[in-house]
């Protein structure tokens, strides 16, 4: 992965971090080696994934998507996180669905997952994410050699092992939840 951005340590610049990334990072450091967990800055007005890539040379294959969920089971609303590669689209109605035991799930509405995660939209990072949300990774990004996400921030992104993901407390690897697209003309 050839970046066009200079990289640190993530645990050397708190100060590019949502707070409750910072924290998981600090707290979770025997799953996510801070050897291997690095932070740039980035043009906030280019967090989104497309403007971001192309900016910063990072292909879309080696960027992975949070996308926050939201469905409802026994009355109660029950949130997730979806991590799958920019390549690909969240199977939300299916895979995601199913495995967390709801009727309906959907995209969850951006003031709700902002204010739940206390990041920013467009930054939102599984590190850091409650405690009691899973995880779903997508198998190609829990295989990635590295991946960019987010920092909970939109200003950075990080830079780690997809394996790394795939270790957080609550996660969980489940084959085909990404959904390749087909490429745009």
């Amino acid at each position: 992965m050839a970046v066009n951005l200079p990289l640190v340590p993530a645990h050397s610049r708190p100060d590019l971090l949502a707070p409750s990334t910072a924290k998981a990072l600090e707290e979770l450091a025997d799953v996510l080696d801070p050897a291997t967990v690095e932070v740039a800055s980035i043009d906030p007005a280019l967090a989104d994934t497309a403007a971001f890539c192309a900016e910063y040379g990072v292909g879309l294959e080696e960027s992975a998507n949070c996308v926050v969920l939201a469905g409802k089971r026994a009355g109660e609303v029950v949130y997730a996180a979806c991590m799958v590669l920019a390549t690909t689209r969240a199977d939300v109605n299916g895979l995601a669905r199913k495995h967390l035991g709801v009727r309906k799930v959907s995209f969850a509405p951006m003031d709700e997952a902002v204010g739940l995660t206390g990041m920013e939209y467009g930054g939102i990072t599984p590190v850091g994410l409650p405690a009691d949300w899973p995880i779903l990774v997508d198998r190609a990004v829990a295989e990635a050699p590295r991946v960019v996400i987010g920092s909970g921030v939109r200003g950075s992104k990080l830079w780690l092992p997809g394996a790394a993901l795939a270790q957080l407390p609550s996660a969980v690897v489940l084959d085909g939840l990404g959904i390749p697209v087909e490429p745009r003309d």
